[in-house]
């Protein structure tokens, strides 16, 4: 989505094997994770000669970190355990429970308050990369 926010500022749509070279990403998982985006309503597609993913400047700064951890993981991650178990609550938790509630809460806010088009910045202007 970093990707994809920076180009379509420039106008550009990318194909499905752009966003695979661009962060150095299988193609077969990359078009998995666009179709779960693209479902969700995060980026557009648009198919044909002429077509591609992209991802408006304007929906780019609407969409948090947290919508993206959303469509492709669900909501684990605010309600699961955090040593995977089936069943981990505050009646019955996990070794870990009460030490994984402040990481919890402090990767909810930062997941929340962090916009694609804030991390797409220093994409774009070189000083963070998107591949390895």
């Amino acid at each position: 989505m970093i990707c994809l926010a920076a180009c379509s500022e420039k106008g550009e749509r990318l194909t499905l094997s752009e966003i695979a070279s661009k962060t150095d990403s299988p193609q077969a998982f990359t078009a998995k994770v666009l179709q779960q985006l693209t479902k969700a309503g995060l980026i557009d597609s648009m198919k044909g000669p002429n077509g591609g993913f992209s991802l408006p400047t304007v929906k780019a700064r609407k969409v948090k970190l947290s919508h993206v951890v959303k469509a492709i993981d669900g909501d684990a991650i605010n309600t699961g355990c955090g040593l995977g178990l089936k069943e981990c609550s505050d009646k019955r938790p996990c070794p870990l429970h009460v030490h994984f509630l402040q990481v919890r809460k402090d990767l909810r806010r930062m997941l929340e308050g962090t916009s694609i088009e804030d991390l797409s910045r220093g994409f774009k202007e070189g000083s963070t990369f998107m591949q390895r």
